[in-house]
């Protein structure tokens, strides 16, 4: 029989972006993964996914992708992780496209190294943004498409290195292949795959494991506005089953 297997972004899909996980989504999450194979994927490394969702519930996840999925843990244990430096030539370019911008407000760190990548961000990430900056960089970039025409012209000077939008407020960029949907190296064809995510258009840092799943029909892809949205499915669909 086909095993159900669940995968959950983190950021905007069981937490609002960068903000810890609420506490009655966590009891009910703990009891949902106790009785399922949970499997988280974000782009955000293990130290910012334990401080958003607890020790307790990450170990409690069958096993968790931080870096999109180059950087992999069971509980406390490194499984496998991707070493990858960003070329100087790149380095230069976000460097510039830093100078460039024309959004007034610079904090923390812009280029942060990941294992398997780096993180982009015009703001800053880190413990000196402030929730008050980080959503008028939102605005910004709705109104500006800022980050979105980043990539493009990121994409078009690294053809061989892949630029996607991810979470509010940077860029995750990685090796062309070395996102998301790398993960599926790891599941078995015949297993029903279930991924909830927020950011699933072109361009996004879902879209790739969404795509790929319904490409190769592995499963159910499922469209999240937040994490109330997600809590909602998971109640509607009566998934908690047990596992074998």
């Amino acid at each position: 029989m086909n095993n159900v297997r669940y995968i959950f972004d983190v950021d905007g899909t069981l937490t609002l972006s960068r903000q810890k996980i609420d506490p009655e989504f966590k009891k009910f999450l703990l009891d949902f993964s106790s009785k399922n194979d949970v499997y988280l994927v974000t782009g955000s490394d293990r130290d910012k996914t334990v401080e958003q969702l607890t020790h307790e519930l990450y170990c409690n996840c069958t096993r968790v992708y931080n870096c999109s999925g180059s950087d992999v843990y069971e509980g406390d244990i490194n499984v496998y992780r991707d070493e990858w430096e960003l070329p100087i030539e790149a380095h230069r370019f976000l460097h510039l496209e830093l100078e460039e911008s024309k959004f007034p407000v610079r904090s923390g760190n812009h280029i942060e190294k990941r294992p398997g990548g780096v993180n982009f961000s015009i703001l800053g990430r880190g413990s000196g943004v402030i929730i008050e900056e980080r959503e008028e960089y939102v605005k910004w970039d709705i109104n500006t498409g800022e980050r979105k025409d980043i990539a493009e012209r990121f994409r078009k000077a690294f053809p061989e290195i892949g630029c996607q939008i991810g979470g509010q407020t940077g860029l995750d960029i990685s090796p062309l292949g070395c996102d998301k949907s790398q993960i599926l190296r790891d599941f078995d064809r015949r297993d029903v795959l279930h991924f909830y995510g927020d950011k699933l258009n072109i361009g996004e840092n879902d879209y790739p494991l969404g795509s790929a799943i319904e490409q190769e029909r592995l499963g159910f892809v499922h469209e999240v506005t937040d994490y109330h949205h997600t809590w909602k499915l998971l109640n509607e669909n009566a998934v908690c089953k047990s596992k074998r």
